[in-house]
């Protein structure tokens, strides 16, 4: 079907937004139907906005998967918040994520972000996480609660986990969005490059393999993606870039054993990914406060 000549096709950006944790990333995955975001128990795992392209015969829905909304500590936290700002200027319909067992809009209210119900924009709230719920009777008063507030679209309790109920976001959203053409073609799921992903999945890695204060001093530089015909494989260099020397210590653990470890755990991850094999080389570099240096955050890509 030529959807460019469609009256009645709808087109536009979807942006998920939530506090750190609420299941944002694990709900796009779901929606696109493709692993993009990555997605631990850890809070502030997505940093950058990830798209994911949604198309059908009747409309094509662009979600912006967002950092998670909190009140900035340092110069990474003031970029994150302003990737949803961003994203929710930008966005034709919000999906705002609580969680079922907490829902609370203060919180959110509390940080830059402001205000929900001054966003102006058609806003569905989805009660996720319920599947952590003892008894799903206990929803009914929280979702009779918002409603009340006669600000939001719709309502629907969802577990992004399972899937329970997330059949009812995709139309939902498409009555709101807006008549237009599509923005990409129906066969792409994103628009950021390999090397971003390969990137992510990395850091994923990390998140999964390392505690404490490791997870969130790091980042990823992807120095070199290159496909080489002798082998045929794509060689990735990655630099993983850490604020302090003890933190480098751990990633490279005695002679070697957890960045090997780390190296092997990424390469299967990007292997399934790009369905192609790959040459790896992980090198772990110190930058002390990265995380407040204008420059090195510009260089990253915040």
């Amino acid at each position: 079907m030529d959807q460019t000549n469609e009256p009645n096709f709808r087109a536009g950006y979807v942006a998920i937004v939530g506090e750190p944790n609420v299941g944002k990333s694990t709900l796009m995955n779901r929606l696109v139907g493709a692993r993009l975001s990555i997605v631990t128990r850890k809070p502030q795992t997505t940093r950058k906005s990830v798209l994911g392209i949604v198309s059908n015969d009747d409309a094509q829905i662009v979600f912006v998967d967002t950092p998670g909304v909190l009140t900035p500590a340092y110069l990474l936290q003031e970029k994150l918040v302003g990737y949803v700002a961003d994203a929710v200027r930008d966005a034709d319909v919000i999906l705002l994520m609580l969680d079922a067992n907490h829902p609370t809009l203060e919180r959110i209210a509390a940080t830059p972000l402001g205000d929900v119900r001054e966003f102006g924009k058609p806003v569905i709230l989805l009660l996720n996480k319920m599947d952590a719920m003892v008894r799903k009777e206990e929803a009914l008063p929280i979702i009779e609660r918002f409603a009340a507030m006669d600000f939001f679209e719709e309502i629907v309790p969802v577990s992004a986990l399972d899937g329970e109920n997330t059949d009812r976001i995709i139309p939902s959203i498409i009555e709101r969005l807006p008549k237009g053409h599509p923005f990409y073609d129906p066969d792409v799921l994103s628009r950021q490059p390999e090397r971003f992903f390969v990137a992510e999945m990395i850091r994923e890695q990390i998140l999964l393999g390392f505690r404490k204060e490791i997870p969130y001093s790091v980042e990823v530089d992807i120095i070199e993606f290159k496909e080489r015909e002798q082998p045929q494989k794509t060689f990735i260099h990655a630099e993983i870039v850490v604020e302090r020397e003890t933190q480098k210590g751990i990633l490279i653990g005695k002679k070697g054993e957890a960045l090997r470890n780390l190296g092997s755990a990424s390469r299967k991850t990007i292997e399934e990914f790009l369905d192609r094999p790959i040459y790896l080389e992980l090198f772990v570099k110190v930058r002390k406060n990265w995380r407040s240096d204008e420059n090195r955050l510009n260089s990253y890509g915040y």
